[in-house]
């Protein structure tokens, strides 16, 4: 009884039967790691109270595609196309030999200034996910041991690996994008990341887990691939790979195997019931359809497709044909309910009126999630799951009848107030122990800026920086 912490709302987002339920003047009781209690009349002897007032008491959100380093998706845009700005490796820096353009110091910065920000949007699930533009190849067990003591620190529960490959895409000078492949170098990765998933899985309590990570899949192989699926599936922990996201990747994927990319990892054998799938904004209905019939997840990042001019072009659709759907946000902000909001409005647009809803969205960012890495006690707030938390401050929305519906249309993650996982009250009011949100922030853009100033090395023609990065407006002269 000690341990046992009650937390009342205005809003408490309970789980009964199988799904979300709605308790106005709710509370929860917290008892260790766990959830004791989710109603309105608690009667039991409690340790200590906190009313949040005017808020929701919610499930901790589930990210499965989120951001581990500094964002770089603000490159590209406004600044196209891809190839002749820095984003494809053009053919004479691979001549030359691709270097880090972070040091070990800074990737382990990134990882811990990245997992603030998850929790300071209310995420208390991740699959970290970071560039390889930037890297020699592939990341590494150093700094995902270094990610391991972030989490540890910060509370985050994470699934960690780091990315591997088979090749990368090159550029020449006219933008003619093609693969290169070095398939020992993408086999000495995955055993890599076998090793630390296999001395990593289960540490912090339970909060640390594995997964495995291979690149894009226009850069990996079959074997690669087909290992990935047996060691994991071995292992039982879930793969998590990039496709049917741009029409290069189409291209490549058809010109090295003859088929789109989704029919080429379900002809391999790799399309298993733990494979998370970030995008699917090019997936044909027959792509879905075997989504379907393998039971893997499709990760919809509806903020950072949007921003590139691409929707998932069936929410409704994808659910219909019986797809687990999770969400990722996969760019900065790392805002969860942002997020939800763009990827309600994308759905409405591309349906052509208003049948989905907004529990369906916000399914999608807890119990999908859940269901995507198995976990029955995570992404819900019922006796017995996770004290996983989210408090979302109301007080600035619009008048309410509803939590889920008044978070869709007037909340961001700026609202998200306290945070807890595992029971432990990770963020109180907005801060999180130990971190210094304006240091580190402007540690981020001296980091940032660093790696700016090497661009010219990596983008086709080696220009300037003014022209790989045009203004707005017209910088005024003093």
């Amino acid at each position: 009884m000690a341990a046992r912490t009650l937390l009342t709302a205005r809003w408490v987002i309970g789980h009964r039967d199988g799904r979300h339920v709605v308790h106005e003047n709710g509370m929860v009781v917290i008892e260790g790691r766990d959830v004791l209690y989710v109603g309105t009349g608690f009667e039991g002897d409690v340790a200590r109270r906190i009313d949040y007032g005017h808020a929701v008491i919610s499930p901790g959100f589930i990210d499965l595609d989120a951001l581990s380093d500094l964002d770089t998706t603000i490159l590209g845009y406004d600044n196209g196309p891809a190839w002749k700005k820095g984003r494809v490796w053009p053919e004479s820096y691979v001549a030359s030999g691709p270097y880090e353009m972070y040091s070990t110091d800074e990737l382990a910065f990134q990882k811990r200034h990245a997992f603030a920000q998850l929790i300071r949007n209310g995420i208390t699930t991740a699959l970290p996910i970071a560039s390889l533009f930037y890297r020699e190849w592939g990341e590494t067990v150093d700094e995902f041991d270094a990610a391991a003591d972030a989490a540890r620190d910060l509370g985050l529960r994470v699934y960690l690996g780091p990315a591997y490959r088979s090749g990368g895409q090159v550029t020449d000078g006219a933008g003619n994008i093609r693969a290169i492949f070095d398939e020992e170098r993408g086999l000495k990765g995955l055993a890599d990341a076998a090793d630390f998933a296999a001395r990593i899985d289960g540490a912090a309590q339970g909060r640390i887990r594995a997964m495995f990570a291979p690149d894009r899949i226009e850069t990996c192989t079959q074997k690669l691939l087909q290992r990935t699926a047996s060691i994991a599936a071995d292992m039982g922990v879930p793969v998590r790979q990039h496709c049917s996201q741009s029409p290069t990747e189409l291209r490549l994927v058809r010109e090295q195997h003859g088929c789109a990319p989704i029919a080429w990892l379900d002809r391999i054998g790799a399309l298993q019931p733990n494979w998370l799938l970030p995008h699917g904004t090019q997936a044909t209905e027959a792509e879905f359809d075997l989504i379907a019939a393998a039971g893997a997840t499709l990760v919809h990042c509806p903020l950072v497709s949007a921003r590139h001019g691409n929707i998932l072009r069936s929410f409704s659709g994808c659910r219909a044909k019986g797809i687990n759907i999770g969400l990722g946000t996969d760019t900065y902000p790392a805002d969860m309910i942002l997020n939800m909001q763009i990827g309600m409005m994308t759905a409405r647009l591309a349906a052509g009126g208003t049948e989905i809803r907004s529990e369906q969205m916000f399914d999608a960012a807890t119990l999908g999630g859940a269901q995507a890495l198995d976990r029955p006690d995570l992404g819900r707030l019922a006796c017995g799951t996770k004290a996983d938390i989210t408090v979302i401050d109301l007080t600035r929305c619009l008048q309410t009848t509803d939590p889920v519906q008044s978070i869709m249309t007037s909340a961001s993650g700026r609202d998200v107030r306290d945070v807890w996982i595992d029971g432990r009250q990770v963020m109180a009011d907005g801060v999180i122990p130990g971190m210094d949100e304006t240091a580190d922030a402007a540690r981020a853009q001296c980091q940032f800026d660093g790696m700016i100033r090497k661009y010219p090395d990596r983008t086709a023609g080696h220009p300037e920086i003014t022209a790989i990065f045009t203004p707005s407006y017209e910088r005024a002269k003093p």
